[in-house]
């Protein structure tokens, strides 16, 4: 069966991600959260972000719980609060930061409904990325790798088989530690195209002097509101394909 021309990105749902995950998302026909997989045992990005304060940027970081005898093996669907305090705590420095920004409220009012509920970090960080993926306009269609495959395999074979089950010919990916993984020979015998963007992160105005990079994406939101959105628009695009 021959593929449709359809472009696939896959990615773990992080916690209020960085503008870089938002370009992934408008740059691609469907977008595969991969909740499916293993929870990180380290630092990550599952459940913890960065903004910015008067001294730089701080972490807001989300206490998490594993299954008992599950540590290691967890993935993110059986990931819980490991207390609730997080979410008073999280809207409060929010607050403290940014209530002077001049997108302040209309997307403090976007956030707030979602941190004051659900109770697995999974569907906490979805209902995030998609509610600030509408605030933007952007018009994704998304899927749970959970939802689109009971089983499947590891790394590029993952890819494979996502690409397969979505009948997309094309593998969007990060052009960071992803190509440290991809087997690009892999996925051309399958007729996948493996293609990296290249993010070019923008200066924006900012509050607190020095600008600072890489934060979630609230940051540009709360100083620049829907305009973020031209970020994710006139950003360059690099590709290298492999077939």
């Amino acid at each position: 069966m021959s593929k449709n021309k359809r472009t696939v990105a896959i990615h773990q749902p992080n916690y209020l991600p960085w503008i870089g995950y938002f370009y992934k998302m408008i740059n691609c026909d469907i977008f595969v959260y991969l909740d499916a997989v293993q929870y990180p045992r380290g630092q990550s990005f599952a459940a913890r972000n960065r903004i910015k304060n008067p001294n730089g940027a701080s972490y807001l970081t989300i206490p998490t719980q594993v299954p008992h005898g599950r540590k290691g093996k967890a993935t993110y669907l059986e990931i819980k609060f490991a207390d609730e305090r997080w979410r008073e705590k999280h809207l409060k420095s929010i607050t403290l930061n940014y209530k002077k920004a001049p997108y302040f409220q209309e997307v403090f009012d976007l956030l707030q409904p979602h941190l004051e509920k659900h109770s697995q970090l999974v569907d906490l960080n979805i209902a995030l990325i998609e509610a600030i993926a509408d605030y933007l306009e952007i018009p994704y269609k998304t899927v749970r790798l959970s939802e689109l495959l009971p089983n499947f395999r590891q790394k590029s074979e993952l890819i494979v088989d996502i690409c397969q089950a979505l009948d997309a010919n094309t593998y969007l990916s990060g052009d960071g530690g992803g190509k440290n993984y991809n087997d690009g020979d892999l996925l051309a015998e399958q007729g996948i195209t493996l293609t990296y963007a290249k993010f070019e992160h923008p200066e924006y105005p900012q509050l607190w002097k020095t600008f600072e990079s890489h934060l979630s994406i609230i940051d540009a939101l709360f100083n620049c509101g829907r305009d973020t959105r031209n970020f994710l628009l006139q950003a360059p695009e690099i590709k290298e394909t492999s077939v």
